[in-house]
């Protein structure tokens, strides 16, 4: 006998099928809504676990006798003779185990107690991070648990209201449809059963339908991730993803955040309402640290804003996971979600790749050669649509299109509204529903360029930034900006962030390298001054190079990647005729936007090049560099965010190795005269747009740009320096040089 459902007869082995599936997808749900506990559990128990050891390393360098300062009257010589040294010793021992060890119980007590407190205040300032060491099986368990967890919960994002939808639905008719599996199951069924089970199976086959094809994969690579043991391949997967490996970490554990600063500092009602806001993520391929996620929230809520994250801090991810949200929250009959992302062109591969890899959205790079082509697909099937800022006013769109979210990276570069690229982008910005500028340093040095960025997303709070106004420090201009600006500082969201060591490498000019110091001294020369440390035809007669090479081989030895900036291209040239097969380079401006993505990826092949070379300008902004843990300094920058942006290319979030910066400096040369300025005109800086207070009436902010300050401009860095070596070493140079006297006015200032 055949059922049917919806006049469709039903056999017996369809039925079993239907069944059988809605069985194997409700496993599969069950699997992804309960197995998050599990493992956020496991995380928790093998970071406390990693962390202890890390306290107790630290305590075995401390002897019993720091006991002592905390309880006067404590005999710490009976303590050392019944062989108790540390404070490890102590804590492990207890009370009982002192008393039993011979020590009386009003010794034992306070030093169990001292050591305790210690334990607690060396605890309570341990700033814990995850080094790359497959030996120590307490971080190795750390680097596993954390690889399940994040299967798990990544999958339980995706099919979250999927798993629930099918919990819910399919036990309600597995057991009815039972009844036309078997055609003996058939036969003691009666009429009523029988109708009631073919109505069953319509029923799942429609939840089936229904569901996520994607679903039964993300529950069998949980099944797999779970059972997988080994260690080598954890710790691959975790240097190439450490970010991600921390973002989980910080889901589970409290890792030392200042909560704060990791909200901006910004005003209570705004916080709140930002943390109302929900974040949808079930089209992110991603873990956001709950800084990155306030992020996304605040773009959310406040719609046209400025994220001034400090660089590495992840504004991209932030932007995609508001593009993802928005797009699983639209509405179907709203048609197709389109983003439109604005950046310059060493960038626009980078997005594209971040996008396809972190999210479930479709990337369209409308640059190039097939830009027209690429733009209408975009404007057909939505997606996001990358471009730059060169190319936006050029693409061939309809006057309709509105994005739901435009995105301009590197937003400081139209901080002149008045330009042709500021109209562009300020139409743009227009048409758009939601606007979020990104911009490590927004702010720049002029208050008013701020106050133009702030115009194109919410003039109302550009009216408030009123130059000629005392907005009486940080707390009140905080006050004013909220609504529309968000920044953080690296210090203080990545506690797990590897140390920065920064080292002056100081040389003295050797015959050949000075002879030509002394000729750009005599000529004026500025530019040549700077770059005179690299003018020789042979490596071994300049003392920069020189060094240089020993980093380079140094940093090889110990399994370190190097990345070495220049602004000269003359420079560059001279280090890859040096370097040779072991560099990658130069990027430069002129490398193909492609080709500079290739450099960088080509610096973590296992077998690729030790040293990427490159243009400051080119690789120091929009390039993630994690690969290189070493970063080299031919010359010192002119201004001093330039060299900052350069080195969080590589000291950023996810990376895995404490950072070393080297800056080749020659003693009493042009390079010394840049280092005692520049870091007086870095400490200006750091206060005034790092705090930002951004008045330019304000003693600081005029400090910044104004020479009578004692801090110049770029113009007047070079007309001072030329002027202090030129009477250092005489009209015509005093290390041998040549040039020709009289007073001739600099060339070349930049």
């Amino acid at each position: 006998m055949t059922e049917t459902s919806q006049g469709v007869p039903i056999k017996s082995r369809e039925a079993r099928r239907v069944v059988e599936e809605a069985t194997a997808r409700l496993a599969d749900a069950r699997l992804l809504l309960a197995s998050d506990g599990p493992y956020r559990d496991k995380v928790r128990e093998t970071y406390l676990a990693a962390r202890q050891v890390r306290v107790q390393t630290e305590l075995r360098t401390v002897g019993v006798e720091e006991l002592e300062k905390r309880r006067k009257k404590l005999r710490v010589a009976v303590l050392r003779k019944k062989g108790f040294r540390d404070v490890p010793q102590v804590l492990e021992a207890g009370v009982d185990g002192l008393v039993e060890a011979g020590i009386g119980e009003t010794t034992a007590r306070p030093a169990f107690a001292a050591a305790a407190e210690l334990s607690d205040e060396v605890d309570a300032d341990l700033r814990f991070r995850i080094d790359v060491d497959p030996d120590d099986p307490y971080a190795t368990d750390l680097v596993r648990s954390l690889r399940m967890f994040g299967v798990v919960t990544d999958a339980r994002h995706r099919h979250y209201d999927d798993s629930r939808r099918l919990h819910a639905v399919l036990p309600q008719y597995i057991a009815s449809a039972q009844a036309l599996t078997r055609w003996w199951r058939r036969l003691l069924a009666d009429t009523g059963r029988r109708a009631e089970a073919s109505a069953a199976i319509g029923a799942l086959r429609n939840a089936l339908a229904a569901s996520s094809p994607d679903l039964a994969a993300a529950a069998s690579q949980v099944r797999t991730i779970v059972g997988r043991r080994g260690a080598a391949d954890v710790w691959e997967d975790f240097e190439r993803r450490s970010a991600e490996y921390y973002g989980l970490l910080s889901q589970v554990v409290d890792l030392g955040d200042d909560h704060e600063a990791a909200e901006g500092f910004l005003p209570a009602d705004v916080v709140r309402r930002v943390e109302a806001q929900p974040l949808d993520r079930s089209l992110l391929h991603a873990n956001l640290r709950a800084y990155q996620a306030f992020g996304a929230k605040y773009a959310l809520v406040q719609r046209r804003t400025i994220l001034g994250d400090e660089m590495g801090l992840g504004k991209t991810m932030q932007s995609i996971a508001t593009m993802t949200h928005l797009a699983a929250t639209r509405p179907d009959d709203d048609g197709p979600a389109h983003f439109l992302v604005v950046c310059p062109a060493s960038v626009v591969t980078n997005w594209a790749r971040e996008v396809t890899t972190h999210s479930r959205l479709r990337a369209v790079v409308m640059h190039g050669g097939d830009r027209d082509a690429a733009a209408r697909a975009w404007a057909e099937a939505g997606g996001v649509g990358v471009t730059t800022f060169e190319m936006l006013g050029r693409l061939d769109l309809p006057a309709d299109l509105s994005p739901t979210l435009m995105v301009v990276d590197e937003a400081h570069y139209v901080k002149n509204p008045e330009t042709l690229r500021g109209q562009t982008v300020r139409s743009w910005s227009d048409r758009a529903d939601r606007v979020l500028f990104l911009s490590g340093t927004p702010m720049e040095n002029k208050v008013a360029e701020f106050k133009a960025m702030v115009g194109y997303l919410q003039p109302s709070v550009a009216r408030q930034l009123d130059p000629n106004a005392d907005l009486s420090g940080a707390q009140a201009f905080r006050r004013i900006v909220a609504p529309v600006y968000l920044r953080r500082n690296t210090e203080d969201v990545l506690t797990e962030l590897p140390d920065l060591v920064q080292v002056e490498e100081w040389e003295e000019f050797g015959t050949v390298d000075g002879a030509a110091y002394g000729r750009a001294v005599a000529e004026g020369n500025f530019m040549a001054m700077r770059r005179a440390a690299f003018a020789v035809e042979r490596a071994d007669d300049s003392a920069k190079l020189v060094r240089l090479r020993a980093l380079v081989d140094e940093a090889a030895e110990n399994g370190r990647r190097v990345i070495v900036f220049s602004y000269f291209l003359d420079v560059l040239e001279q280090v890859m005729e040096m370097l040779g097969d072991v560099a990658a380079g130069p990027l430069t401006g002129k490398v193909k936007i492609s080709e500079r993505q290739e450099m960088v990826d080509s610096l973590s092949a296992p077998d690729g090049p030790r040293v990427l070379v490159s243009q400051i300008t080119a690789g120091g902004v929009g390039l993630n560099v994690q690969a290189a843990s070493v970063v080299i300094f031919c010359e010192p920058q002119v201004k001093p965010t330039i060299e900052a942006q350069a080195v969080a290319r590589a000291h950023r979030m996810g990376q895995t190795r404490t950072v070393q910066v080297h800056r080749l400096l020659v003693a009493d040369s042009v390079d010394q005269r840049m280092m005692e300025i520049l870091d007086t005109k870095a400490a200006l800086f750091e206060q005034f747009a790092r705090q930002s207070e951004i008045t330019e009436t304000s003693d600081l902010a005029v400090a910044v740009n104004d020479p009578a300050a004692g801090v110049p401009s770029e113009g007047e860095l070079g007309r001072t320096i030329v002027a202090q070596e030129r009477e250092r070493l005489g009209a015509t140079g005093g290390l041998g040089g040549a040039g020709r006297s009289g007073d001739t006015e600099p060339v070349g200032v930049r």
